[in-house]
């Protein structure tokens, strides 16, 4: 995957087209009284791709967490014209501005991100794989109709402007098909800046391009990469107040896991967890890999999880094939290298020698279904891990 680049600010400057906000008394009040919202986006990092673009042709926002389609209570920013945005450009803290609506002071329960749609050669949607120069198709089928759906209230006070940040995984979002092509299968998130903070560090220069993970509860809340110099920073993270604590997880081929726990987020405050002078540096590590089937009906995602005394973390994901259902990952050998956050930095990091090598392989069905099995590599690579829903 190629380096983040510096950061900045990607316009997407927008007409506002307004319908009637609110709808249904379902969070919006009454009277004059009116705030604006600025619509931002973000990604986590992206497994294999060089490139994910999608275009955007419309953002809709919605008092009403069950409005449908065609309900009342929309508001829409619409694009001037439909505008291609590279996802892997927008980690590390790097925005794009999708536009700004003025609506009815309130709360809000639902956005809806509506895609471009893919016209014969013209690509709205796509992706260039790791290694290959050509993009290939994206298809989005419910994306370009009634929108990427996205519950997340959030409210809006009279004579402020909320900034609301859609955070795109991409890498649990894009799945392969049994005919090598590609489809959008969303993992966004909603963000209000006004509820969040930021977690900042560094890795060593030479592990420039580790993925880095903020995780709960041993579920990936937002992801980045760290950049030329090491530097990586999560910018839109809710307080730790209203959630709890953050993990940080950083992964890199060939390297040890790192992990460091328990790092609090304060509104408008950074908490840095390691600097430029003193990074966190992680030994080499061999890795294998763990593969197999799941019922390709299920369509379903993987998660490589690994326990340590601290709690449960994930190391990695994969989507099965849609067709297929076949998967692969890898995986360090070595064990994790975990410290506890402190104020005081460096964070010490020693290594969980009883979690070298020793996994859960986790299946979950897009029905909601689970299944989950220890999987060990300490002996070599892993085959036929299969699941059936």
């Amino acid at each position: 995957m190629n380096n983040i680049p510096k950061t900045l600010i990607v316009g997407i400057f927008a007409s506002v087209a307004l319908a009637a906000c609110g709808g249904g008394g379902d969070g919006s009040s009454g009277g004059n009284a009116t705030g604006s919202v600025n619509v931002q986006m973000t990604d986590a990092p992206s497994c294999g791709f060089d490139h994910v673009y999608v275009t955007v042709s419309q953002v809709r926002i919605n008092a009403s967490s069950n409005a449908g389609d065609n309900d009342s209570g929309w508001t829409s920013i619409t694009p001037a014209a439909p505008q291609k945005v590279d996802l892997l450009s927008l980690t590390n803290g790097t925005m794009a501005t999708l536009g700004q609506a003025t609506l009815p002071a309130g709360q809000y329960q639902q956005v809806r991100l509506v895609l471009a749609q893919n016209q014969g050669n013209t690509l709205a949607n796509s992706v260039v794989v790791s290694g290959t120069a050509n993009e290939q198709p994206l298809a989005t089928p419910s994306a370009t109709q009634s929108g990427l759906k996205i519950i997340r209230p959030f409210d809006v006070a009279a004579n402020s402007t909320v900034d609301l940040v859609l955070d795109f995984n991409a890498c649990k979002s894009v799945v392969q098909q049994g005919n090598g092509s590609y489809a959008l299968k969303p993992v966004i998130t909603a963000t209000p800046t006004a509820v969040s903070g930021i977690i900042d560090g560094y890795v060593a220069a030479s592990e420039a391009g580790a993925t880095v993970y903020a995780e709960q509860n041993g579920k990936v809340v937002s992801g980045t990469v760290a950049d030329s110099t090491g530097h990586f920073v999560f910018s839109t993270l809710v307080q730790s107040s209203t959630n709890g604590n953050y993990d940080i997880v950083i992964v890199q081929a060939n390297e040890t896991t790192g992990i460091i726990t328990s790092v609090p987020v304060i509104v408008g405050a950074t908490t840095r967890v390691s600097t430029a002078d003193q990074p966190i540096t992680l030994p080499v590590s061999t890795a294998n890999t763990v593969s197999g089937t799941v019922t390709a009906s299920a369509t379903a995602s993987l998660r490589a999880l690994q326990t340590v005394s601290a709690g449960v973390y994930e190391i990695a994901s994969a989507n099965a094939n849609l067709d297929t259902g076949a998967y692969t990952t890898s995986l360090p050998v070595a064990a994790p290298m975990v410290g506890v956050y402190k104020a005081t930095l460096p964070i010490g990091l020693s290594a969980a020698a009883a979690s070298a090598a020793q996994y859960t392989m986790e299946a979950d069905a897009a029905s909601g279904a689970t299944q989950s099995t220890a999987v060990s590599i300490a002996g070599g690579s892993q085959t036929n891990v299969n699941f059936a829903f």
